[in-house]
């Protein structure tokens, strides 16, 4: 199976904070175990060199790689390559696909990974868009986009249970009928990040937690900078917060400064340690290892999160607040609605040894099928 995999990725310079990108270097290699020949379009390689690589242009904004396929440099990609499965880990640029397959000549399968959603339901159904894709009231153009996309798939394939449910109930409300189209395949987990809970000592009285997701407001990092006071005030807690992101583009900051301004005041917080792994794997794994514990993000449309898969991996009990993908995935013992509740969990991963030591194999547990091979058997059967 020739497979043509175009793989946005959002900010070469800090490869460590693009989770599509990690999945693509996890994955492509593990398709190509599997026997297929693997084309990834990107602006930078994956680190196995028996994955081939077609270079483009990274988009210079969140929404060029939504609304400017470029389809001239898709149709002369398609004729070269000539595959039998596209993959568009950017599903609102499905339609162009099409288009470009029709152009050239070529009957492939096209197949949508919704990496992203740019849309989250509440507990009573209704459908919000969410403010990272809504800058000047663009939110519902790239929604209808994104439901363009699901129609102009074969195949759709999502993260996780929630992702499904939240991505049929959106095809329906905007006239696309998903039909057989549905699959399910979770992101492979990073295999420098994985750790044997024997291995795991629990904490003597006082817990370190880390909190290592992208500061953006949209992923409830208010939210969390409040928590983060109030764990280390009365829990016996310090925490570690993760800068993804050094030093952003003028441009980056310009659409969006959250971060920044996020970042200046948890590192203003006593009891909050600002820390960075410069990219390097190695100093990402030995930061989780200092740690005890991971703490989810507050983003409503949460439909799965590498850093938490990353967490649990290594052993580490993730807690996290009672909604979306979370809810469905992290152990109910470990998840809350208020602070009060958080202060209490975590007073018990601290003091609790064999509380701890059972949420520690329950992680690490949780992340045992996602090894990269049997991803990739998932994925193969999903896209034929």
């Amino acid at each position: 199976m020739r497979v043509l995999y175009l793989l946005n990725v959002s900010n070469s310079s800090q490869l460590s904070a693009d989770s599509g990108y990690t999945f693509a270097d996890m994955l492509a290699p593990a398709l190509t175990d599997a026997g297929a020949e693997v084309t990834v379009v990107s602006p930078v390689p994956v680190g196995d060199t028996r994955v081939h690589f077609a270079p483009t242009a990274s988009p210079s904004t969140k929404y060029r790689a939504r609304f400017d396929p470029g389809m001239d440099a898709l149709v002369t990609l398609i004729r070269d390559r000539r595959p039998e499965v596209v993959v568009a880990n950017q599903v609102e640029a499905a339609p162009a696909i099409r288009a470009a397959l029709l152009e050239a000549g070529v009957d492939a399968l096209i197949a949508g990974y919704c990496h992203y959603l740019p849309y989250s339901f509440t507990d009573t159904g209704v459908l919000e868009l969410d403010p990272a894709m809504n800058d000047r009231d663009l939110g519902r153009s790239v929604l209808l986009a994104f439901a363009a996309g699901l129609a102009a798939c074969d195949r759709i394939l999502v993260h996780s249970s929630t992702a499904a449910s939240w991505t049929t109930a959106a095809a329906a409300r905007t006239g696309v009928d998903l039909g057989d189209k549905l699959h399910i395949v979770p992101a492979p987990r990073d295999v420098r990040l994985v750790r044997d809970p024997a291995d795991i000592t629990p904490p003597e009285g006082r817990a370190a937690g880390i909190y290592n997701h992208r500061l953006y407001k949209h992923y409830g990092t208010a939210r969390f900078t409040q928590l983060a006071r109030r764990l280390v005030a009365d829990a016996p807690v310090r925490l570690t917060v993760m800068d993804l992101f050094g030093t952003r583009s003028p441009e980056r900051i310009r659409l969006d400064p959250s971060p920044e301004q996020h970042l200046e005041e948890l590192a203003t917080t006593d009891g909050v340690t600002i820390a960075s792994d410069r990219g390097d794997r190695i100093r990402y794994r030995n930061l989780l290892t200092g740690a005890h514990f991971g703490i989810a993000p507050f983003r409503p449309g949460c439909p799965w999160s590498m850093s938490v898969i990353d967490c649990q991996a290594m052993g580490l009990p993730v807690i996290g607040p009672r909604t979306g993908w979370l809810a469905e995935h992290i152990d109910h013992e470990l998840l809350f609605g208020t602070d009060e509740q958080a202060v209490q969990i975590t007073e018990r991963l601290a003091t609790d040894a064999e509380f701890y030591l059972v949420h520690a194999k329950r992680a690490y547990a949780s992340t045992a099928d996602l090894t990269p091979a049997v991803v990739a058997a998932r994925y193969l059967e999903a896209i034929k």
